[in-house]
C-alpha cells in the first residue's frame, strides 16, 4: 500500500463517517509526558517549528532532512528524516527512516521509526519497524511491522549534525536568507 495523500484522506473520511454514526464518542486519554533525562518540557516549548507543507513532495535517492528543532511534515517525503521532534501530520507521509527524540504520527509512514518516545495517533498508518524507549499506540491506529524496545539509549539518539552524514564528495549547497 502506498502512502499517498488520497489514501490517507480516504481513510480519514471513513473514520469520520464511522465515528459520526456512533452515538457514543471515543475518548483517547492523553498519556502523561515521560519524566527522565531525555524529556525536558521547558526546552520543548522553546523549540522553533519548521513545516513541510501539503503542497510539497520531496523525492530522491539518499536524501536526509535534518531539523535541529521541531519538524511538522504535512507533505510527502521519500527519504530519511532526522530531528529533535518530528510530527507526521494527518495528510503527511514519509517513506524512509525517521529518527528523533520524539516522533508523533498522525499520517503515513513506510519505513523505520527510531525515537525515545513514539506516539501513533488514531489516524496513523505505519508499515515498518519501530525501535523505542516509550511507545503509545492509540485505538484506531494501523500498525503493521515489528516493534522492539531499545536497550541502548545511544541507539535512539538522532544525528543532528549534518557533518555526520556522508556527502560522497558533494558538500551540498547552503542557502541563507
Amino acid at each position: 500500500m502506498a502512502f499517498a495523500r488520497s489514501s490517507i484522506k480516504d481513510f480519514n473520511q471513513t473514520k469520520t463517517q464511522e465515528s459520526s454514526s456512533n452515538f457514543a464518542a471515543t475518548i483517547v486519554p492523553r498519556i502523561a509526558e515521560p519524566q527522565g533525562s531525555f524529556y525536558d518540557a521547558a526546552k520543548d516549548n522553546e523549540l522553533e517549528t519548521s513545516v513541510i507543507g501539503t503542497d510539497l513532495t520531496i523525492l530522491g535517492e539518499k536524501i536526509t532532512i535534518i531539523s535541529q528543532n521541531r519538524l511538522q511534515i504535512d507533505g510527502d517525503i521519500h527519504g530519511d528524516v532526522t530531528g529533535k521532534q518530528v510530527t507526521i501530520g494527518a495528510q503527511g507521509s514519509v517513506t524512509g527512516t525517521i529518527s528523533a527524540e520524539r516522533i508523533e504520527v498522525l499520517g503515513g509512514v513506510r519505513g523505520a521509526i527510531r525515537a525515545r518516545l513514539v506516539t501513533l495517533h488514531p489516524t496513523s498508518q505505519v508499515d515498518g519497524e519501530i525501535v523505542h524507549e516509550t511507545l503509545s499506540i492509540s485505538e484506531g491506529a494501523h500498525f503493521d511491522g515489528r516493534v522492539r524496545r531499545s536497550r541502548d539509549a545511544n541507539e535512539l539518539t538522532p544525528k543532528l549534525d549534518p557533518q555526520a552524514y556522508p556527502t560522497n564528495g558533494n558538500p551540498g549547497t547552503r542557502i541563507e536568507s
